[in-house]
């Protein structure tokens, strides 16, 4: 979760799923410090609304129930039409609006409701709400880039300790330059089979729109492991042990360590 400050209001911006849903109940308070629900039910029981709604379903979520939105529709704006969050979610399978129980709950919008909630408030609001949104994603993105880019800086010193390794006990002085530029290449790959399931090549193969190689888009998590690898890597060539017992025990590091990484609240803060 994070927060933003608009014109005096606190409201909180939650992330699911690599999408961003923002609290309608912090931004109806706006309106109504007191009873932000009730302002909510309001502008739910609009029949602009229940269009709305049902038009980004329609374009985002497959398992919408149409029929039971029409069924909205035809009752929206009537005077008995009351609609709750809740009931919405619960009738048509509705993903844009979630509710929350508890000390950080309420009622959250994908970022294209919440924008569209909040100009029913207040244009004026909303104008100030956008601003400081794209200055919260803004700071997201430089926070990313650099945590992206210590970790690309940590492979690549990691890559040569992995790589004096290979070096060391791999690479007989016998061999050509052709010849150690395979072995070479070969070790990267039992990193990349170990973290990614395939090689360089089939991820260039599958990908001939992308620039660069495939560690290039990588996760934090990815990256972090990867560095990880290259160490314990370096370990078990010393060791002696065969490229393919390596390859068992670097996917196995592999699957524990993403499991811990994305079990940890520091690493989904970085998000």
């Amino acid at each position: 979760m994070s927060k933003i400050t608009v014109q005096g209001k606190d409201i909180t911006v939650l992330n699911k799923q690599q999408e961003d849903y923002i609290s309608l109940t912090d931004i109806a308070k706006y309106r109504n410090n007191d009873t932000p629900v009730d302002v909510v039910k309001n502008w739910m029981r609009n029949k602009s609304t229940i269009e709305l709604l049902g038009l980004w379903e329609k374009l985002n979520n497959p398992d919408f129930k149409q029929v039971e939105f029409d069924l909205f529709r035809n009752e929206a704006g009537a005077n008995y039409f009351v609609l709750s969050p809740q009931k919405w979610i619960e009738t048509t399978n509705a993903i844009g609006i979630i509710s929350k129980s508890g000390r950080y709950g309420g009622t959250f919008a994908h970022k294209d409701i919440a924008f569209e909630f909040a100009s029913w408030i207040s244009v004026e609001f909303k104008l100030y709400f956008i601003k400081e949104f794209q200055r919260l994603k803004e700071e997201e993105n430089k926070t990313k880039s650099l945590e992206w880019n210590l970790q690309r800086t940590l492979t690549k010193i990691n890559y040569r300790i992995h790589t004096s390794a290979i070096k060391e006990k791999l690479i007989p002085p016998e061999l050509t330059k052709e010849q150690i530029t395979y072995i070479y290449a070969n070790e990267a790959d039992l990193l990349n089979v170990a973290m990614f399931g395939k090689t360089a090549k089939q991820w260039r193969d599958e990908n001939t729109d992308k620039k660069g190689n495939m560690r290039d888009y990588a996760t934090i998590e990815q990256l972090v492991i990867l560095t990880n690898m290259e160490s314990i890597n370096a370990l078990l060539i010393r060791t002696e042990l065969s490229q393919s017992e390596r390859l068992i025990h670097l996917n196995d590091v592999a699957r524990t360590q993403m499991r811990s990484l994305l079990s940890n609240p520091t690493m989904k803060k970085l998000k």
